[in-house]
């Protein structure tokens, strides 16, 4: 069964139907490009055929292209990928222009053959870019439906003329959030944008009524009319000057220079809107090669396309029955636990919500209410949906009321006592066979277990905060966990559509493992006299959503300042003592414990906004005369972060080089550029990772040594997709 079938009707209109069999959703295949253009020869060739209407035979139009193509291209294409990159883009150029001229005269414009598409649902990517090229969209009242090119949040851009289409369709201005921020709209915004036109009950049946009734100058383009002016004005023109200059400070803005596609979208929109529609594609596809061609691209692709998939279809999880969750219990009804339950009744599963008091609970479950009162105010979401979800949860104070939960998720005090008498208190009353899962941010998961009777059925699931942004999952296998807790923690985080990532039991397990070292390498040099604003803004120009200091103070000092102490409880003189705990305990003595008490780093108003960095900070820790170099801080808080991933998978914590890439991005906002720490140290080479390692560990210490297993890879030249990737382990 092919991709792409057609249907011709008694009314001379060829229905071509896209259905990826085994798929739940269509994305765009090589060979299936090569079918579709063979039935749209047909529709052009045959005068028994007045037009045609391309539709989809599932509940969606399509998920995009599928990325492994460009891939694929570029690994076979021998000497010059960059050439084979540029052919194939320029062949899929050529194919949806020869939709859009549909057989015109060139002169003319007349004698066309209407082609139109009908949208059943979500068009995402070459999704959007091949109904962009037919004479008219149609799209069905799905309000879930998802209109949009998010190519830009996988580092690469529309490279299939969309760019080029949408803004000689909307102008630069307009186009801009669509494009550079990949927005996504429902079909009813879509069509008050003019990305799509229409919005119907059934839109195979209006696009067919229209291709009947199509005039000539119906399927004419007016980028392919004579004075074409692009909406907005073009580059030359004052109004659309102004427009580019704005848009080249906002990228910078908001990228720092360290997003490769971003700039190379707008060079191309900037360079393609000054030349003709045709010149504009092949620009338009030169800069889609060139971002395609760069390190970081393939690394986000990995990274946010294939791997994220990959983790969130369950990769990892283990060969045992379907264990989807119909019921969960949720301990502790604070932040963290509320959180818990709106993310789990939004997907549909009934909740018991548990604190000491009905007070307390109830307070939990108002934090849903007020979630979706806000959704209801910025028309995200409806009263009925409203009513559905909190429908789902119920706050009590009554631990009977989980005698037919099938998952428990504890999130009370971080305190293992307290988690201990909570986990005794619940298997008594739950059934056996119920999985008990702890969020937990750092205390190890096989500790936590000796408290159950069950410590098979024991696992953790760290969750992000706040729990209802947050896309990834930390699940944690104690010494002693069981594969049906570890497929039940699976599946329920594929419910609540999150990322997962699995690893093994250690003190801060991978996340946090990794984030304390990006903080505390921060606060150590703020202690030694760099300045703080130069600390932060190299992390800002390395990609990092905030640095170092800010982020303290967004987490809290306090917290920073009970790990410390924690970890040196722990730990004993093998504890590596800095500055850092210097800093940080001197600041909760001094009452600065950050943005929560309007005072830390920073300085905040009443209202918690930022008002600058703390100048008495520098009385205490004064800024030295001579400040270190830009690379030099940037390598200090990368390194701090790679080697302890690095260490992780060297000690089994990390079981998957892919889980490490994913949850560094996702969890912590790791360079996304870079595609994670692994794919950063296979950018950079190991061999210079190793070099680097030795050259800090000269001047700052022995938290920089290089770990044997980058040692060894060094030594012998692997890169670690090389030697751990899937295609290693299938080899």
């Amino acid at each position: 069964m092919t991709d792409f079938t057609m249907k011709l009707g008694d009314d001379g209109i060829a229905i071509i139907t896209w259905d990826v069999a085994g798929k739940s959703m269509n994305v765009l295949s090589v060979d299936a490009f090569s079918v579709l253009e063979g039935l749209i020869d047909e529709v052009l060739a045959n005068d028994a055929i007045k037009g045609a209407v391309l539709t989809s035979g599932k509940e969606t139009f399509a998920g995009g292209m599928d990325l492994n193509v460009l891939g694929s291209i570029r690994a076979n294409a021998g000497d010059n990928p960059a050439q084979a990159l540029f052919d194939f883009t320029m062949q899929g150029h050529r194919f949806l222009r020869k939709i859009e001229r549909a057989g015109m005269d060139p002169k003319t414009n007349k004698g066309g053959k209407p082609i139109a598409t009908a949208l059943p649902g979500t068009a995402l990517g070459i999704g959007l870019e091949l109904p962009l090229a037919t004479h008219r969209i149609f799209c069905a009242d799905n309000p879930k439906a998802k209109i949009g090119l998010p190519e830009i949040m996988v580092g690469i851009f529309p490279g299939m003329g969309g760019t080029t289409r949408l803004v000689r369709k909307m102008g630069a201005m307009a186009a801009s959030p669509f494009l550079l921020q990949g927005k996504l709209s429902d079909p009813q915004k879509a069509k008050a944008t003019g990305i799509i036109d229409e919005v119907v009950g059934d839109p195979v049946a209006a696009a067919r009524d229209w291709v009947l009734k199509a005039k000539d100058s119906d399927l004419v383009k007016s980028w392919d009319t004579k004075g074409y002016k692009m909406p907005g004005g073009a580059p030359y023109h004052p109004a659309g000057f102004m427009t580019f200059v704005g848009a080249s400070a906002m990228v910078n803005g908001n990228t720092w220079g360290v997003y490769p596609a971003a700039k190379a979208l707008l060079s191309a929109v900037y360079e393609g809107a000054q030349v003709p529609f045709d010149t504009a594609l092949r620009i338009e596809a030169r800069w889609f090669v060139n971002v395609l061609m760069n390190p970081s691209s393939s690394a986000m692709i990995q990274s946010l396309f294939i791997n994220k998939e990959a983790l969130e279809k369950g990769a990892n999880r283990p060969d045992v029955p379907d264990q989807k969750v119909q019921k969960v219990g949720v301990l502790g009804a604070g932040m963290m636990g509320a959180g818990i339950a709106l993310v789990s009744a939004r997907a549909g599963i009934d909740v018991v919500l548990i604190d000491q008091n009905q007070e307390a609970a109830d307070r939990g479950k108002a934090y849903s209410e007020n979630f979706m009162n806000k959704g209801i105010k910025r028309k995200k979401t409806t009263s009925v949906q409203k009513d559905t979800i909190l429908g789902k949860i119920k706050p009590t104070s009554d631990l009977n009321s989980l005698l037919d939960v099938d998952l428990i998720i504890e999130a009370v005090f971080e305190d293992p006592g307290v988690k201990a008498e909570m986990t005794k208190k619940v298997e008594a009353i739950i059934p056996n066979d119920t999985i008990f899962a702890s969020n937990t941010s750092t205390l190890p998961i096989t500790g936590l277990a000796k408290a159950s009777v069950r410590p098979e059925q024991f696992i953790g699931i760290h969750f992000f905060s706040p729990v209802e942004k947050m896309a990834l999952v930390e699940i944690i296998k104690g010494n002693e966990t069981g594969d049906r807790a570890v497929a039940k923690a699976l599946d329920y985080v594929r419910q609540i559509k999150k990322t997962p990532i699995v690893v093994n039991d250690e003190r801060f397990f991978y996340a946090n493992r990794c984030i304390i070292p990006y903080i505390n390498e921060g606060v150590m040099m703020a202690g030694e006299g760099v300045s703080r604003p130069l600390i932060d803004h190299a992390a800002q120009l390395l990609g990092f959503p905030v640095g170092p200091i800010q982020l303290v103070d967004e987490t809290s000092l306090d917290l920073g300042a009970k790990i410390a102490k924690a970890t040196m409880a722990a730990m004993g003189d093998a504890y590596p003592k800095s500055i850092a705990d210097d800093v940080t305990f001197w600041m909760v003595e001094s009452g600065r414990l950050g943005r929560k008490a309007k005072g830390g780093f920073f300085n905040y108003d009443d209202q918690g906004k930022r008002q600058g960095y703390w100048r008495e900070f520098e009385d205490k820790f004064p800024m030295a005369k001579d400040q270190p170099g830009l690379i030099e801080v940037q390598h200090r808080l990368i390194f701090a972060q790679v080697l302890e991933a690095v260490r992780a998978l060297e000690a089994g914590v990390l079981e998957d080089i892919r889980e490490g890439d994913v949850g560094a991005i996702l969890g912590w906002g790791f360079m996304p550029w870079s595609g994670g720490p692994f794919s950063w140290l296979d950018i950079v080479g190991t061999p210079w990772a190793a070099e680097r390692c030795d050259a800090l560990t000269e001047i700052y210490g022995p938290r920089f040594t290089c770990p044997p297993l980058l040692r060894d890879m060094a030594k012998n030249g692997h890169s670690f997709y090389q030697r751990f990737g899937p295609q290693a382990d299938a080899a």
